[in-house]
């Protein structure tokens, strides 16, 4: 009898609970991006330490994570403390950590959801199914996009030297091989956008995500829901200048529920 294996994506963000609030973790070459691991999957073993915490109360409602130096290959720490937990809310910190000094720092908001008005003035991009695109071929140099089954609507990765008037790049998107959606997988699909400023100037440029926030639209019930299906991705920025750009980017289920919305800053060399 074959036995089930373990998802990529789990190993990458397993811990081992070090007690006082600190877990230990590993990264995995397979995750691995140009410099260090994928941004996502560091931003999602915060939000995995944060829910395994006993004092956790409630679910993801918003994450920022800046990235101050790579993450080397081999272990390292995390550190969560609850900085203040209301009635229906919770304010955490995290520090992930490895012998040369810090790595990424962190805050999250987990809250408990209740029933409420609710409306989504956001309307999905169209497209059309991802059974009807084809699949795209990660680059080498990119490990951790062999971990994604993606299929590009517009904005695909560019041609060397053809540049591009716009910075949209829209997609469906999910794990490879397929995997339930959870808030940390979210997490790092929020991330799982090439840099803009490469479809704007038609090559590869040095490039890295300075600070992520993510904010997350969806209880877990909602989230279960999606399963195994592809979520519709799209990311713009809004402007390039003096080495810095922003990109602003939402995730869809394909029942068409928003489910998260996130925002960062990264650095560029031209």
């Amino acid at each position: 009898m074959t036995m089930p294996t373990t998802h990529a994506f789990d190993t990458a963000i397993s811990l081992s609970d070090n007690d006082n609030g600190h877990f230990a973790g590993h990264t995995t070459p397979e995750y691995a991006n140009m410099v260090g691991p994928f941004g996502g999957v560091t931003a999602a073993a915060v939000v995995r330490a944060i829910s395994r915490h006993p004092d956790r109360i409630g679910e993801p409602v918003a994450l920022t994570v800046n990235y101050l130096a790579p993450v080397n290959d081999g272990t390292f720490d995390i550190a969560v403390r609850a900085a203040r937990t209301n009635r229906t809310n919770q304010h955490w910190t995290a520090e992930v950590s490895q012998d040369h000094g810090p790595t990424t720092t962190a805050t999250a908001v987990f809250g408990v959801r209740r029933d409420a008005w609710s409306d989504t003035e956001l309307t999905m991009p169209d497209a059309p199914a991802p059974e009807t695109l084809s699949h795209t071929t990660a680059p080498e140099m990119v490990p951790w996009m062999r971990n994604y089954d993606m299929h590009y609507v517009r904005g695909g990765l560019p041609a060397e030297s053809e540049e591009s008037a716009s910075s949209t790049t829209t997609l469906w998107v999910r794990q490879r091989p397929s995997r339930v959606l959870d808030f940390p997988a979210l997490t790092a699909i929020s991330d799982v956008f090439y840099p803009r400023v490469f479809l704007r100037r038609g090559r590869m440029l040095p490039a890295g995500t300075i600070s992520l926030t993510t904010y997350f639209h969806v209880d877990g019930a909602e989230l279960a829901e999606q399963g195994t299906d592809y979520v519709l991705a799209s990311a713009h920025a809004q402007r390039f200048a003096r080495g810095y750009f922003d990109q602003t980017a939402q995730i869809w289920g394909r029942n068409g529920t928003l489910l998260a919305t996130s925002h960062q800053i990264v650095y560029y060399k031209d």
